[in-house]
């Protein structure tokens, strides 16, 4: 079926990944399109894209803007399609409405994933209940494949899809059939302008028919309505998946304490899992889902790099791998299923207090290892709330010394009852190409130096 999305000319604003994707969608559909982007370099990497540099004669004759999701609503360009009344959405937003015209054959079952922290996890976790429950589901969007990809590549019937604020920003019209709202705390604020229009742009998936929501968190709280189905980490409610006796529970979808899969040994460990797992879960009975595909979803289920992963090493040492938790809010999620913590932290802050995440774990806090651009705004908060634990910081700015360091002091003080926690509550930047890379690291010097104490 025609869309009349494809009526005019089309500028997609950005050679990314996303634009790229975007570009060879609109290809498939023999759209009329230019890729375009202050960066002849970024040009560069679309083959067999027609693309041109950003000018003054851009926007002539141009129909509809698909801009990437990073791209702020103050960017020029943008500011100058608003002027001229040409209509601007994202590359979420043209594939949704492709998808609900038929572009790709009968629509998709759209179920969305969006909330400050726990977006990866819980997608690949529905994503593998989904598959468990016999449907042909895959996940989609920041998780590593395009929504543009999936609809090119081999169909699926189920795209569970993560999508962030900047995404949700630009996608006006687009009504999932299920969507899940985590949790929300302070990100992205210097993007969107406000907590509260960030916590709008999040929202918008509670306009599903079927929505989800961490009603736990006050700030999501506040967004639902009474036909929410929520999820705690304590005993549901009617409507509701919660935990009781160390099982997951549901009293949600005609649910009489539907026993859904233990607690125990859900990945990664903690709270923060477990909420996870709640999420997807009740997003995954939603669609019929047994209790028995569930169970069997989680027990299999890894998870992905960097977000509670236990690294392995010869030493017996509990150390665990969650550089993803680049705020406080991640950070506070990541050290509360732990009683004695040997805690790595730091990096760049962006603004952001530490003081109650401090204050939340103080007890739990055995030591700190600091490192990054704000390591002595963390130990002065850790002086004032923590003044039991034992702080080292390291003035090193090369990445492989400064974690060697930071491991090596937090190896000294291990004892077989605490968990030495890389939770670093900043953002990587400051010294690292990544998050990523800066987890590596720490996995690295756990592995080599509890190896060499042998």
């Amino acid at each position: 079926m025609a869309s009349t999305l494809l009526d005019g000319k089309i500028v997609v604003a950005g050679a990314g990944i996303s634009g790229i994707g975007t570009a060879r969608l609109l290809q498939s559909l023999d759209a009329q399109f230019e890729l375009v982007d202050a960066s002849a370099a970024a040009l560069e990497r679309a083959e067999g894209i027609p693309t041109a540099l950003i000018g003054s004669d851009t926007l002539d004759g141009v129909a509809l803007v698909v801009t990437s999701p990073g791209w702020r609503p103050d960017s020029p360009l943008l500011v100058e399609a608003q002027q001229r009344g040409i209509p601007v959405i994202g590359d979420v937003e043209l594939a949704y409405r492709l998808d609900r015209d038929g572009a790709f054959g009968q629509p998709r079952t759209w179920m969305v994933v969006t909330g400050t922290n726990g977006k990866t996890t819980t997608t690949a976790m529905l994503a593998a209940m989904m598959q468990a429950g016999g449907f042909e589901a895959q996940a989609v969007g920041n998780i590593g494949v395009s929504i543009a990809e999936a609809l090119l590549g081999e169909r699926v019937d189920v795209l569970v899809a993560e999508l962030s604020s900047f995404q949700l920003h630009w996608a006006p019209t687009l009504v999932p059939d299920v969507g899940v709202l985590l949790n929300l705390a302070d990100d992205h604020i210097d993007w969107h302008g406000s907590f509260e229009a960030y916590a709008q742009a999040k929202a918008k998936v509670l306009a599903a028919p079927v929505h989800i929501a961490g009603i736990e968190d006050p700030a999501v709280a506040e967004l639902a309505d009474d036909r929410t189905i929520g999820f705690r980490l304590e005993a549901p409610q009617a409507n509701e998946l919660g935990v009781r006796d160390g099982m997951l529970v549901s009293r949600a979808f005609g649910d009489s304490n539907l026993v859904l899969a233990q607690t125990e040994g859900i990945q990664p460990p903690g709270p923060a899992g477990i909420a996870d797992a709640l999420a997807a879960a009740a997003a995954a009975r939603s669609q019929g889902v047994s209790a028995e595909a569930i169970a069997s979803a989680l027990e299999g289920f890894q998870v992905a790099g960097h977000r509670g992963q236990t690294v392995e090493n010869e030493g017996g040492v509990l150390a665990v791998d969650n550089s993803k938790a680049t705020n406080p809010h991640a950070a506070d999620a990541a050290l509360a299923g732990f009683e004695s913590i040997i805690w790595i932290a730091g990096g760049q802050l962006k603004g952001a207090s530490v003081e109650e995440l401090v204050r939340t774990h103080a007890h739990r806090i055995k030591a700190a290892a600091l490192l990054g651009v704000d390591r002595e705004e963390i130990a002065s908060v850790l002086r004032e709330y923590a003044p039991d634990a034992e702080i080292m910081c390291t003035a090193s700015t090369d990445p492989d010394k400064a974690m060697g360091e930071v491991v090596g002091f937090a190896l000294s003080r291990y004892e077989q009852s605490d968990a030495i926690v890389l939770a670093p509550a900043a953002a990587s930047l400051d010294m690292y190409t990544s998050m990523a890379q800066r987890g590596d690291l720490f996995a690295y010097y756990i592995q080599a130096l509890t190896k060499s104490a042998r």
